[in-house]
């Protein structure tokens, strides 16, 4: 089962919440780290805020979009408005 940690950008949709995560890859030919971003739609029954840490893994297909579900907050990394 994958796990990714990321950030929530928005919960305007009735439980889903857009996360961001954020990964490093070494360029191929200049070997200097690039910062990589990917959005995920995530099943949401916990009512996450947006700027918070969460924790998720890949389920069954809840929608056409969404085969992701929260697993956790993350306590350490909780960002406050």
């Amino acid at each position: 089962m994958k796990k990714f940690k990321g950030k929530a950008l928005s919960t305007k949709m009735d439980k889903t919440v857009v996360v961001e995560v954020e990964h490093y890859r070494v360029h191929p030919i200049y070997g200097k780290r690039v910062k990589i971003k990917k959005k995920y739609y995530v099943h949401d029954e916990m009512g996450v805020k947006e700027g918070e840490r969460v924790i998720f893994g890949e389920t069954k297909p809840i929608s056409k979009t969404k085969y992701w579900k929260i697993i956790e907050r993350s306590k350490d990394d909780s960002v406050k408005k």
